[in-house]
């Protein structure tokens, strides 16, 4: 079994496949300001099991397409939005982010949460306004220095698996170039991190060892999971997810 397949086995059951909170997508919504509006059409990218999904569904007058290149979560999203009882508005397509199967201007917002380095940030933002209507939406989460100087262990780490990662004000002027308009900006919590993303991951650990005999490509994944969590417990004021929230300001192309 190669790794990816070994991650999606450490990840398949979680809630989340990344930092986040149901309260943190619903600011972002108000952020947005499309609470008001009706019959809307949004894309949420890097899905996962779809915790911002179901949020979106029950928040929202809105149709939500929620994309994701791994079949299991999508089919833990299917089960979790049948018994969320929002089914009826959630279609799941299984798909890259790199290559949307989507024509130009065809949503109100997309979503991304704790997704988009898997393109990069800038070249995200800027694949995906050709997806946006006019004046849609963009709201996503990205791992975000919190200083002008972090420590260097820390910067090591996180350039070595992120090269884009930056200061806000270096994502929002990526975003200003990119035709986005900038509408708001936070930083998830502690808690998103600790209690809704690295514990629940430990509580698996046991049994995913288990399931795949202690082999070394298992113990490999756990210890560098083990090694990320250790960074951000002793350097948590340095780096953390900002959330933002732009307008798209030019015409789909």
């Amino acid at each position: 079994m190669d790794d990816l397949q070994l991650l999606v086995d450490l990840h398949r059951e979680a809630d989340r496949q990344g930092p986040g909170g149901d309260t943190e997508t619903a600011l972002a919504i108000e952020l947005s300001c499309l609470r008001d509006r009706h019959g809307l059409k949004i894309a949420d990218i890097g899905c996962g099991t779809g915790a911002s999904t179901l949020v979106l569904a029950r928040e929202l007058d809105a149709q939500i397409v929620a994309i994701d290149f791994v079949p299991e979560f999508l089919a833990a999203l299917d089960r979790r939005a049948q018994q969320a009882g929002v089914a009826g508005r959630i279609t799941t397509v299984s798909a890259s982010m790199t290559s949307l199967p989507f024509p130009a201007g065809a949503f109100d917002a997309i979503w991304s949460e704790g997704a988009i380095y898997n393109m990069g940030f800038e070249q995200g933002v800027q694949a995906w306004r050709r997806y946006l209507k006019p004046g849609g939406i963009l709201a996503v989460s990205e791992l975000t220095w919190l200083t002008d100087h972090p420590p260097a262990e820390l910067e090591v780490h996180w350039r070595s698996q992120y090269a884009e990662v930056a200061t806000a004000s270096a994502k929002m002027a990526v975003l200003e170039r990119n035709g986005y308009a900038p509408l708001g900006y936070f930083v998830l919590p502690e808690q998103c991190w600790l209690e809704a993303y690295y514990r629940p991951m430990q509580a698996r650990f046991a049994a995913f060892l288990a399931a795949h005999g202690s082999s070394d490509a298992a113990r490999a994944i756990v210890a560098a999971e083990e090694r990320e969590m250790d960074l951000y417990e002793r350097h948590r004021s340095h780096v953390g997810y900002g959330y933002y929230i732009a307008r798209n300001s030019r015409a789909a192309t």
